[in-house]
């Protein structure tokens, strides 16, 4: 809240939770949030926590199931965040392993989907 008492809201960063949060090393692999965090992801978070409200959007959280099984895992991790969801809300950035960020030039767009890489194939040199 400032001084003339309106309360300030913080702006929000939309991270994904497959491949950006949780390693996700092999895919999917029959539901299961199989790996460790992403190294540095966890402090990153704290960090811009300060700042924004981190939400995680999810497929996964599309039921009460997969929205408990997130939870227990960032638990299980220590992992702090403001809100976890299946819709993409609203946002001043999204943070996901499978995004491409539009320049405005649309044959730029199709030369990046045309060679499109998740950073897990460039890693392990899946071309």
């Amino acid at each position: 809240m400032n001084e003339m008492g309106v309360i300030k809201m913080k702006k929000t960063i939309v991270f994904d939770f497959d491949g950006v949060i949780h390693k996700y090393s092999n895919g999917w692999q029959d539901g299961s949030i199989y790996d460790e965090p992403v190294e540095g992801i966890k402090e990153l978070i704290a960090e811009l926590r300060e700042t924004y409200d981190v939400v995680i959007v999810s497929t996964r959280c599309r039921d009460l199931k997969g929205q408990l099984e997130v939870r227990a895992w960032l638990d299980k991790y220590g992992i702090e965040v403001d809100d976890y969801t299946s819709i993409k809300v609203p946002a001043i950035m999204y943070i996901d392993d499978r995004g491409i960020c539009f320049n405005g030039k649309v044959e730029d767009l199709r030369n990046e989907i045309k060679a499109f890489k998740t950073w897990q194939d460039k890693q392990n040199k899946l071309f």
